[in-house]
């Protein structure tokens, strides 16, 4: 594999390469954010082919990323961070254009929720990020994986593998069949779960309904939710669709007790914003016998699958 491009190869990519001094997030645009309060990166820098340093600063406090009683990082907020870093590279160190769409295929991820405490100022982990293949369609890079170690310290709290492509503003466009935000509308939004059923304060942060089948549960798709769908999309999110994981196994009376450690997700198709989405939880026997599998439908097909193994709280 040839070696790769050094950072700053875009006119908005001048990072700061040092986590000590940071004052201010990477610009929003390299990690596909509007918001500012929605961006957690705040630098990187080349450690080798294909090998990079991304810091990252996290708040103590989120309505959705940091638990209800402020004493933990969520999950979510690891998988968040890591999608965010494998956009920003792609487009410092790989030439991405910024007008390209990302698609997620794959998201595996190991945390350890004991080394996730929310501390007495904001967290600020190191990504150890390598990436492992690059895909390549014309010459020029179309897609890779890459693995991530985050870490806060010298203390490795978690662990993930993605895999991610991207194409042109007009192929997606073909690829989608003229679907845009601006003409797909959401089904409105069913009741949901109380919010203590699936682990939230908020009842806006409820991605769950119920349904009239044991193990089933109707997604909820919210277009305003600010975190979610922090810019217009024409489809549901996949971070949506873990933490509809997350939720499921929150409201599974099966986990009761347990809590998710690790997550192996595979993103099959787009999963629509005018179509249904159930979500389902069958156990399967884990390392400890307590695994798992989570898998959202529309229509007759599976849209997003993911295996969670837990370990007693």
């Amino acid at each position: 594999m040839p070696p790769s491009r050094p950072l700053a190869t875009t006119p908005l990519a001048g990072l700061p390469t040092a986590p000590n001094g940071l004052t201010a997030t990477v610009p929003r645009q390299l990690v596909h954010r509007a918001s500012v309060a929605e961006t957690f990166l705040t630098g990187a820098v080349a450690t080798g082919a294909d090998r990079f340093d991304v810091f990252a600063e996290w708040p103590r406090t989120h309505q959705l990323l940091v638990s209800p009683d402020r004493s933990a990082y969520q999950p979510l907020l690891v998988a968040e961070t890591v999608r965010q870093a494998g956009t920003l590279l792609a487009h410092t160190a790989y030439d991405v254009p910024l007008g390209h769409r990302f698609v997620l295929h794959e998201l595996a991820m190991t945390v350890r929720p004991a080394l996730l405490a929310v501390g007495t100022s904001p967290a600020e982990p190191l990504l150890r990020l390598a990436v492992t293949d690059v895909t390549r369609r014309g010459g020029r890079p179309a897609g890779f994986r890459y693995e991530a170690d985050v870490l806060l310290g010298a203390t490795s709290v978690a662990t993930a593998r993605v895999a991610a492509s991207w194409t042109s503003e007009a192929v997606y466009r073909r690829l989608r069949g003229g679907r845009s935000a601006a003409d797909v509308l959401a089904l409105p939004a069913p009741p949901g779960l109380p919010p203590a059923v699936v682990g939230r304060a908020s009842a806006a942060d409820v991605v769950l309904a119920p349904a009239a089948e044991p193990g089933r549960w109707r997604l909820r798709v919210d277009t305003g939710h600010a975190v979610f769908f922090d810019h217009p999309l024409d489809h549901v999110p996949g971070m949506l669709l873990l933490e509809a994981a997350c939720q499921v196994l929150a409201a599974d009376p099966a986990s009761r007790g347990r809590t998710p450690v690790s997550f192996d997700c595979a993103f099959h198709r787009y999963a629509e914003l005018d179509l249904p989405t159930w979500m389902e939880s069958t156990r399967h026997a884990g390392p400890d016998g307590a695994g798992f599998r989570i898998t959202a439908r529309q229509k007759d097909s599976t849209v997003f699958e993911c295996g969670v193994g837990t370990e007693e709280r």
